[in-house]
């Protein structure tokens, strides 16, 4: 079990795609009007998280599509029911009470979903029409919203389809799409030792949890993500219980010689660490280690490890 508090930052980048398009909006990335900057939901990098644990590492997640035979997709109050199981059975819900099936449910969830671990959940739960009720876990693990560093250029491309646009036609359908040339998206989260006594989190848990951060973000490999780079991921693990320096992601910024829309690589700037590698002394006697991963084209204003290292502070170098 985690006994202290950490937090979290996660910096990776994107070429020529679109890294969350906005549904009500044609699908375009999400852009804040007033900085020109890319923003990025949470929900996005937490689908990421969860498709690498099920689909490489083979850990069963509670949010994800499940169809019947019929294409039918389930509702959450249906996933919930998949964990009335005991001695490995499926219990008849109608020989049971509402608050035994609770406690069934919430065991089996816990025990088996790493996501709702991870992230918490709300599982609706309904034995009847009349008899109602759910749970509901806060997740330890939170990010906020990424934001790339730098204003972002939206770019409109149109081309043509495959196929026709309908039967006995000559004529290609078009397709048109809004992606951006370039993107380097800063994320920054929080796991909360309190919650995750809730959650049963172990640090098993956040390990496999960093390692799907990574990876997950280099497999996604539809048209709109393929090619994104995970360039830097940071866990600042501290000494004692409920303590945070908090907001990680501002302690970082871009110089370069180009103007912002302009940049198309990460060799195009500098990745300035000084503010970040001072706070970081600072706290020094609070932080227990820093957990680091730097993909080796990112070129940092000082190198990262050297310099916490030099500091006093505990560095642990990983590699996925």
């Amino acid at each position: 079990m985690l006994n202290n508090r950490s937090e979290l930052l996660f910096l990776y980048d994107i070429q020529w795609a679109n890294p969350n398009g906005d549904p009500v909006d044609e699908n375009k990335p999400r852009i804040d009007e007033e900085t020109g900057k890319n923003i990025v939901t949470d929900v996005r990098l937490k689908r990421t998280i969860r498709d690498y644990l099920h689909q490489y590492f083979g850990q069963e997640i509670f949010v994800r599509e499940i169809a019947d035979e019929n294409e039918h997709i389930q509702d959450a109050k249906m996933r919930a029911e998949d964990f009335l199981i005991q001695n490995g059975e499926k219990v008849n819900k109608s020989k049971v009470s509402l608050v035994e099936m609770k406690s069934i449910i919430n065991e089996q969830v816990l025990s088996n979903c790493i996501d709702v671990r991870l992230f918490g959940v709300t599982l609706p739960i309904e034995k009847s029409n009349k008899e109602k009720s759910s749970i509901t876990h806060t997740g330890p693990v939170q990010f906020k919203m990424g934001q790339s560093l730098h204003a972002v250029k939206l770019e409109y491309i149109k081309g043509t389809g495959a196929f026709a646009s309908g039967s006995k036609m000559s004529q290609k359908t078009f397709r048109e799409e809004y992606v951006l040339p370039y993107s380097l998206i800063s994320f920054y989260g929080i796991i909360n030792e309190s919650a995750a006594k809730y959650t049963r989190l172990t640090e098993e848990d956040i390990q496999l949890m960093l390692e799907a951060m990574w990876n997950g973000t280099k497999s996604l490999i539809s048209r709109s993500k393929v090619g994104q780079t995970p360039r830097l991921l940071m866990r600042v693990v501290y000494k004692e219980k409920h303590f945070q320096i908090g907001e990680l992601d501002k302690y970082v910024s871009l110089h370069s010689e180009k103007a912002d829309e302009e940049i198309r690589d990460v060799a195009d700037y500098v990745l300035d660490v000084t503010a970040l590698i001072q706070l970081l002394e600072k706290y020094k006697d609070r932080i227990e280690r820093v957990e680091l991963v730097q993909d080796e084209r990112l070129v940092c204003s000082e190198n990262l490890f050297e310099s916490l290292t030099s500091k006093g502070l505990t560095v642990e170098r990983k590699e996925f």
